[in-house]
């Protein structure tokens, strides 16, 4: 009566049935490994922005690659901007996510004689995209700066393609390395993200805001829906099975109800 198991219609679609439970099952299992991921992010960022600020170079020294651990920390430095050597940091959207603009990046010299690159906000791209904007002077005389702690920013972290040929003091990446070859002299690792300045300053550039860490996305769900899909498969399988069985008992009864030719 089983027979029809062997057919080839049947063997194939046994087969599409073993494959598929366990690529859903490990499906469901990225998903879930995303949103755990996802949760710790979030909650080492919470842990970091509550954190109490600290001196800058309490957690970072040139050629220092920021950690996980102290991305987003507060931290604090006191210096004199050097706006000579200020720069902008091309295709940076505002706070909106929508307009796009410059990164205004500026070097603080701290006492210790060290450099500390300071990302001072965000300001509107002008017209002529070959020419250096109009930037908001930064505060002159000695400045203490408050805000939070970032990795320097490659290619493989951001997305972002650097570009050879930029018009002078434009850059597409925040980098201590590169800045510390273009001012030679030695500069921490990572940058600060200005969130408060004493003194502040007028008409100064938009800030960055805070990371939003509220939120966990769908991947929890997309997880219990593969491992539905999953456990829908034999359910399936069982279903077509049955069906064809009734099929082909019906089938049988139906010839054995004809009576034989005379």
């Amino acid at each position: 009566m089983y027979r029809f198991l062997l057919s080839r219609q049947w063997v194939m679609l046994t087969l599409v049935a073993l494959v598929l439970i366990p690529v859903m099952i490990e499906l469901g299992f990225w998903q879930l490994h995303r949103h755990e991921r996802r949760v710790a992010q979030n909650e080492q960022i919470a842990r970091s922005l509550r954190a109490r600020p600290v001196p800058v170079g309490e957690l970072t020294s040139p050629g220092h690659a920021v950690p996980r651990s102290a991305t987003w920390r507060p931290v604090s430095a006191t210096g004199s901007y050097d706006t000579e050597h200020e720069t902008v940091v091309r295709q940076r959207t505002a706070a909106d996510d929508r307009s796009i603009g410059y990164y205004v990046l500026t070097p603080l010299d701290m006492k210790d004689g060290r450099t500390v690159l300071v990302n001072r906000g965000w300001i509107p791209a002008g017209g002529d995209l070959t020419k250096f904007p109009e930037v908001p002077a930064a505060p002159t005389g000695e400045v203490t700066v408050t805000g939070r702690l970032m990795p320097d920013e490659t290619t493989a972290s951001s997305g972002i393609k650097d570009k050879p040929g930029l018009p002078p003091r434009q850059i597409m990446l925040i980098n201590s390395t590169a800045q510390a070859e273009a001012l030679s002299r030695p500069v921490l690792g990572g940058y600060l993200e200005l969130a408060a300045s004493s003194p502040k300053g007028t008409g100064q550039p938009e800030p960055v805001p805070e990371p939003d860490h509220s939120g966990i996305g769908a991947h929890l769900a997309y997880a219990i829906q593969w491992w539905l899909f999953a456990a829908g498969v034999p359910v399936g399988w069982v279903v077509l099975f049955r069906r064809e069985c009734k099929d082909r008992r019906a089938a049988r009864q139906a010839a054995q109800s004809v009576p034989a030719p005379a």
